[in-house]
């Protein structure tokens, strides 16, 4: 069905065609441009271009004063705006009636001039000559005073970070934190690799996969969960520090810290242990926070946080204890488990395996608690098959997570190098999986042949970029920070 145009809008695209049937393309496809907006301001205030020094700058009109025959612009592009002075007397008639009447709030515009200073201190270009670069055929909402409505700005992303100098911000601060982590993890003599993602088998991860078809090798695809057992075949291939930043995909429901595309960093460090692990964790987040934003102080809705190191370290077990009163190595099955948290007024899926109620018990009652920075170890064997048993402790494994502002934003092991024990584990998730469990991790024989041509101790680690830039940003939902969202469709 055709979109129907608003007055606004047939006002515009009738502008465009009168330009066409006058010969002027609307969208030239090259205009001349000799300085960014911050380029020339600086270059202006520091002396570098004298009063009678002509630039070319481009940019949207953000603004537009006439006012007989002299009028008053703003012209904005990606590194700021400026004013722009027409006068009649020095474009002429012709081109400042073109400007009056073919121009619009929106449109991409260049402009060539001299640089003054109003008596109001407003640095402004003295415009001798302009060009419309490019038509815009929509009018900028609201009147430039934003977009507001939350499902329009994750469905119209464009339109969001055209209005809203907020979200850009967002967005900038996301790709600035990415590239400290590089240059924190380059630092410590880690590789920076890239793993497929389309794969034959899925894992390293307790998650429902999404699937695809290669049609000429007739051959089912999934796109990964995890990057963790290709990258592990690298630390047997001779690597000893690997690292992969990119887009996993979980065939998992939609909530303010999920999105079933998302971004993950996972590293893994030859010769060591999970406690290794969290000491280069919280150094990392720290180093990312002090590059980012000049502070290890952070405000996460309403919460002063603190990421200095060394975080706090609480063993799963007695986090859940003193949250719940639930010991659950006293519930050995999930049966006992099940009528345990029931008994503490808990809705949990009756059919649950044991791992499951677990982290239900983790997720509901104490997660929201960790605000400050904390470590959560010492976890389950049976929520964690490629963990690394604690010596000692048969039913425990060396792994933890880490939490900031009531989220996990990190998971990692003492990593299982040991391929009958790993082979042990993948059938025990098999039986999982027969039993109903949608999130159980399959048989890979290949990263078993892998294992057995040996792993050395390996410690290794996964973050969501997504929820650091959450917690760095202070957006409470995880579609602030992704630029294009999933969305259900529009009806």
């Amino acid at each position: 069905m055709p979109e129907t145009l608003t007055d606004q809008e047939l006002v515009r695209r009738a502008k465009a065609q009168r330009l066409r049937a006058q010969g002027q393309d609307p969208y030239p496809p090259r205009c001349e441009r000799t300085h960014t907006i911050a380029e020339a301001r600086h270059g202006y205030e520091n002396g570098e271009i004298a009063n009678n020094h002509a630039v070319s700058l481009a940019g949207r009109l953000i603004s537009i004063r006439i006012m007989g025959r002299a009028s008053f612009a703003h012209l904005e592009d990606g590194t700021g705006r400026i004013q722009l002075f027409f006068r009649k007397d020095a474009l002429g008639d012709a081109s400042y009636e073109a400007f009056k009447g073919d121009l619009d709030l929106g449109d991409f515009v260049g402009a060539t001039g001299t640089l003054f200073t109003t008596k109001t201190g407003e640095v402004t270009v003295s415009v001798e000559r302009w060009q419309l670069l490019a038509k815009a055929m929509h009018p900028l909402p609201d009147k430039w005073h934003g977009l507001k409505d939350v499902e329009t700005r994750y469905r119209q992303r464009y339109v969001d970070l055209l209005v809203n100098p907020d979200v850009r911000r967002v967005f900038v601060t996301r790709a600035r934190l990415i590239a400290a982590l590089r240059r924190f993890l380059d630092s410590r003599g880690f590789l920076e690799v890239e793993t497929p993602i389309l794969q034959p088998i899925y894992g390293g991860a307790a998650a429902k996969p999404f699937m695809t078809h290669h049609n000429p090798l007739d051959q089912d695809l999934y796109l990964r969960i995890s990057f963790e057992l290709y990258l592990k075949r690298l630390l047997v291939g001779g690597y000893e520090r690997v690292y992969e930043i990119g887009r996993d995909f979980r065939n998992e429901g939609v909530s303010f810290k999920h999105n079933p595309e998302f971004t993950q960093l996972e590293f893994y460090q030859a010769y060591a242990d999970y406690n290794e692990v969290m000491r280069i964790t919280e150094e990392m987040i720290a180093y990312v926070a002090d590059e980012v934003l000049g502070t290890r102080r952070i405000t996460y809705q309403e919460h002063e946080i603190d990421l200095s190191p060394p975080w706090p370290r609480l063993a799963l077990r007695r986090a859940i204890l003193e949250r719940t009163g639930i010991d659950y190595d006293q519930h050995p099955t999930a049966e006992g488990l099940y009528q345990a948290i029931r008994a503490i007024g808990g809705n949990v899926e009756p059919k649950a395996t044991r791992g499951k109620l677990i982290d239900a018990l983790l997720s509901n009652y104490v997660e929201p608690h960790l605000i400050q920075p904390t470590f959560l170890t010492d976890y389950p064997l049976e929520v964690s098959p490629l963990a690394k048993m604690k010596p000692g402790h048969p039913d425990t494994v060396e792994r933890f997570e880490g939490f900031v502002g009531g989220m996990e934003i990190c998971n990692a092991f003492s990593e299982l190098n040991d391929p009958e024990d790993q082979e042990a584990r993948f059938i025990a998730m098999g039986r999982d999986a027969a039993a109903g469990d949608e999130e159980a991790h399959p048989m890979d024989d290949d990263f078993l042949r892998a294992l057995r041509y040996g792993m050395p101790p390996t410690g290794g680690f996964g973050m969501g970029i997504d929820r650091l830039t959450m917690l760095l940003t202070n957006q409470a939902s995880i579609r602030e920070v992704i630029l294009f969202p999933h969305l259900r469709s529009k009806e």
